[in-house]
């Protein structure tokens, strides 16, 4: 794709950050010199490259070279802490590391645990083993390697919230379906007109959501840093005139709810796609008066890179009337989805499965999570929901979420979704814990607006109506932030975690 688009489009812009502009022409020739070094260095087809780094036009460029060679980009979370990275490159089998020289504890750590490696590169350093050492280096690769529709591309590793993080391997053709189904479901009619704005870590899915702008020759915009600066990313939009942009709900809330908003001109933006959860109908709300009807929601996991359901701008609305609320959409293109049972019967509510060309080849070196994973043919997301009558998928939670209260199954998204409608809260969770008489019992910690305040007996009051008194939370915390992964999700084990160390 890459070499496509530089033939195509030579002089514009493909990665813009901070005060530079690399052209596809610069782009794609930096990516042939780095594979040709890598290639010199003992590089093969096959072998896994990792990387651990901030945002950077370096990132775009390694997932770039490995393919240009054949070889398996293994990109990290930045915000990962040593051992765990030092657990990924030792899982994977890496015999590239690739550093940003912002983590030498996370280099020296990995290069403890995994004899695999026989090549370390750093980002941001100097020498002869820096990325700009290679990018600059005099040779090219300028066809690359063949590989199979089956061949593994990339190892997405998940976040691991419910244990140790598990490689997914993407391959080249279900990267190719997947590239063609955004463009189809989520960004039609993007060009080489289009600007992306990345707010994300490009190792997951704003990695992902790369690809279809080198496919359209699209540029994409980065942040100068590595936090969320929302005056700077209203700033780049406008400056750049940004079209498309891809985040997670609680940044999207973020941004929508920071003044800077109504400073800069956002009339450009076509798309503002949102996923990793489902957004709060309060929040997607505000969205929705603030930026207009460009919202399109899509469900997926990197197991199947997004490729799930979409709910695009046409089924957005402020009014509940219009829209299907509380829904993550339809099953996208060519994929299917079902609600199955333990035993993989279709049934009303259950979990939400899926199959098609857009799920991954299993996890690396684990076969027993991979058939766990596929059983009865479908891949299993681990969400709960029901489909309606029209295809329309909702998502109740997740299944390690759902606790039994007095014999009944409690499902904290809805509890969650009702508090968010009192005026005084800006973020709910509720998470089960042991309780004697009920085997378990809800607690909602709650983040409230600058300056509100509330109590537990005004939340009850305002759940009464609205939820049934054995979904009602036993106990109210309010703590000034929720803990957050590397994604910006909502970390619910981390949340029990704490409130056990409190009792």
């Amino acid at each position: 794709m890459l070499i496509q688009t530089a033939r195509r489009f030579p002089d514009r812009p493909a990665i813009i950050w901070r005060d530079t502009v690399w052209t596809w022409e610069s782009f794609r020739d930096r990516v042939q010199a780095a594979a040709a070094a890598m290639a010199a260095r003992g590089v093969r087809h096959g072998d896994r490259v990792l990387l651990h780094a901030r945002n950077s036009n370096a990132v775009l460029e390694t997932m770039f070279a490995s393919w240009m060679l054949g070889a398996v980009w293994v990109p990290t979370n930045f915000r990962l802490t040593p051992p765990e990275v030092a657990y990924l490159a030792q899982s994977s089998g890496a015999s590239v590391h690739i550093f940003d020289t912002a983590f030498p504890d996370h280099a020296v750590f990995a290069r403890a645990e995994n004899p695999a490696c026989r090549l370390e590169i750093s980002i941001g350093g100097s020498g002869a083993d820096d990325w700009e050492a290679f990018a600059s280096f005099d040779g090219r690769v300028a066809l690359p390697a063949n590989v199979d529709r089956d061949h593994p591309a990339w190892f997405f590793y998940t976040s691991g919230t419910t244990g140790r993080p598990k490689a997914g391997v993407l391959t080249h053709g279900q990267m190719d379906y997947v590239v063609c189904n955004h463009l189809c479901d989520l960004m039609p009619a993007t060009t080489e007109r289009d600007v992306s704005l990345v707010l994300a870590p490009l190792s997951h899915g704003a990695g992902i959501h790369a690809l279809p702008q080198i496919a359209r020759g699209a540029a994409s915009v980065l942040l100068a840093g590595e936090r969320l600066d929302c005056e700077e990313a209203w700033r780049l939009v406008e400056q750049h005139r940004v079209t498309n942009m891809f985040t997670v709900p609680t940044i999207l809330t973020m941004l929508t709810r920071h003044e800077a908003v109504d400073r800069f001109d956002h009339s450009s933006l076509r798309y503002v796609i949102y996923a990793g959860a489902p957004m709060y109908r309060a929040d997607q709300a505000h969205a929705l008066r603030k930026l207009g009807q460009v919202l399109v929601q899509y469900f997926g996991m990197g197991e199947v890179t997004g490729n799930i359901t979409v709910l695009p701008p046409a089924l957005h609305s402020v009014n509940d009337d219009e829209m299907p609320v509380g829904s993550c959409g339809f099953p996208r293109t060519g994929m299917d989805v079902a609600i199955l049972d333990a035993n993989g019967a279709s049934v009303d509510s259950g979990e939400i499965c899926v199959r098609g060309p857009g799920v991954f080849g299993g996890y690396h070196n684990n076969q027993e999570a991979t058939d766990k994973a596929t059983e009865h043919g479908w891949f299993h997301t681990g969400d709960l929901g029901h489909m309606d009558a029209r295809g329309f998928v909702y998502i109740t939670g997740r299944a390690s979420d759902m606790y039994i209260s007095g014999g009944s199954n409690v499902y904290p998204r809805e509890i969650e979704e009702a508090l968010l409608l009192h005026p005084a809260v800006a973020e709910a969770c509720v998470v089960g814990i042991p309780h004697e008489k009920w085997g378990e019992s809800g607690v909602a910690v709650l983040v409230l607006e600058p300056g509100a305040q509330t109590s537990s007996a005004e939340l009850l009051a305002h759940l009464d109506g609205r939820l049934a008194k054995y979904k009602w939370p036993q106990e109210f915390a309010f703590w000034e932030e929720l803990p957050k992964s590397g994604y910006g999700k909502v970390t619910k084990r981390d949340v029990k975690h704490l409130l056990q160390k409190d009792v």
